[in-house]
């Protein structure tokens, strides 16, 4: 099935599965496009992936991905791009399962597609923000996007925010077998290697918020990783032939 393709990855979201998938349908459908939202469950213990099951035997546009333990949010991003781009899907997106991405910007993105191979859902350019996060954890973030922009030469000023959408195009380029890092380090890593490769990106103001319920799974191997990754990825690159403009 072509069209648009939502990637939800979910560990222990049994309060959240259920609203952000009927809200995401809701708001895939003002696109006009075909589309799928499909969860991708790491054998959550709170039973996300039975409720998951109930919503793909309700709804016919969901599917579910069921993964044997959990390996963390990059391999899940992975194994659900797979998924998508086997069944044909010409755009894929991917959000946090949480509501710290709002689905009402999903149109938002979609309609910046049709200019970009790559659109990010920024939190650091006009318009774009964050609530509910204490200074501290401001500017952690602020910091670690900054960080890795500067290192990496790059004029992206959200490297690690998790709200995207990608063109097949950018997905089959970017050598997704070898992606290996993990949280904010996977987002940087999928971005740059876009940028690499010539592919247009767009960043499209969003405002962020905390999860309405749940715990947080952000830990600080998560955050440190990023740390490292950055000039990892520097060190290792290679000017790929471009795909596109190369531009912003």
């Amino acid at each position: 099935m072509s069209g648009a393709w939502l990637v939800l990855p979910t560990y222990n979201e049994a309060e959240n599965v259920e609203p952000i998938v009927r809200e995401s349908l809701v708001r895939l459908a003002e696109s006009g496009m075909p589309h799928r939202v499909l969860v991708v469950d790491d054998a959550s213990p709170d039973g996300t992936g039975h409720i998951a099951d109930r919503l793909a035997a309700e709804l016919v546009p969901v599917e579910v991905l069921h993964r044997d333990r959990k390996e963390g949010l990059g391999r899940a991003y992975l194994a659900g791009f797979g998924v998508a781009l086997s069944a044909g899907a010409e755009l894929v997106l991917e959000m946090d399962s949480d509501f710290s991405h709002d689905p009402a910007d999903i149109p938002r993105l979609l309609r910046a597609a049709e200019g970009a191979d790559l659109v990010l859902g920024s939190r650091y350019v006009p318009g774009g923000g964050v609530t509910d996060w204490g200074p501290l954890r401001r500017a952690i973030s602020r910091g670690g996007s900054l960080y890795a922009r500067l290192l990496l030469g790059v004029p992206v000023h959200d490297l690690t925010g998790g709200f995207k959408c990608f063109h097949r195009s950018v997905l089959e380029s970017i050598d997704l077998e070898h992606v290996h890092a993990d949280g904010y380090g996977f987002q940087i890593e999928l971005t740059y290697r876009a940028l690499q490769r010539g592919f247009t990106v767009e960043e499209v103001p969003i405002v962020f918020r905390d999860r309405r319920v749940g715990e947080s799974k952000m830990t600080a191997r998560i955050a440190l990783e990023a740390v490292w990754k950055v000039p990892a990825l520097r060190l290792r690159s290679r000017r790929a032939p471009r795909a596109g403009g190369g531009r912003i």
